[in-house]
């Protein structure tokens, strides 16, 4: 199973925002920081789930992914797999057809101190941009 940690950072809601994934296969760990655009704060975890997705479609193809967010919005919508905010839904369907390449994705929410290397590589991207 591949373990992968998503964060958003943003300045100003709705402002430049950036995301970053932390992701851990056995011993080794790969990390990525994005910078996103325009956006607010929830989009924007919203976003870096889609990345991470992204980045997993092409280097672990076929494997079980762990997601983790500290992000309650995002892990409560995709569990759901329903939103009513319309701002959200696009991403949560880019999210459901993105999902369909791996046989099991898990979503699991986690506190921001369980969370540090993807706020790190989050907080680094922006300050790039």
């Amino acid at each position: 199973m591949i373990e992968v940690y998503t964060d958003a950072s943003t300045i100003g809601n709705p402002g430049p925002s950036a995301a970053g994934i932390y992701i851990k296969q056995n011993k080794q760990q790969y990390e990525y920081g994005v910078y996103l655009g325009e956006y607010t704060n929830h989009e924007a975890e919203f976003l870096a789930v889609i990345k991470a997705l992204e980045i997993c479609q092409k280097s672990f193809a076929g494997e079980i992914l762990s997601i983790r967010s500290d992000s309650q919005v995002v892990v409560a919508t995709v569990d759901k797999g329903h939103t009513n905010n319309l701002a959200f839904e696009p991403l949560l369907k880019h999210i459901i057809r993105l999902q369909e390449s791996f046989p099991f994705v898990f979503y699991k929410w986690i506190p921001d101190k369980n969370n540090k290397n993807a706020d790190r590589l989050a907080r680094t991207a922006l300050k790039r941009s």
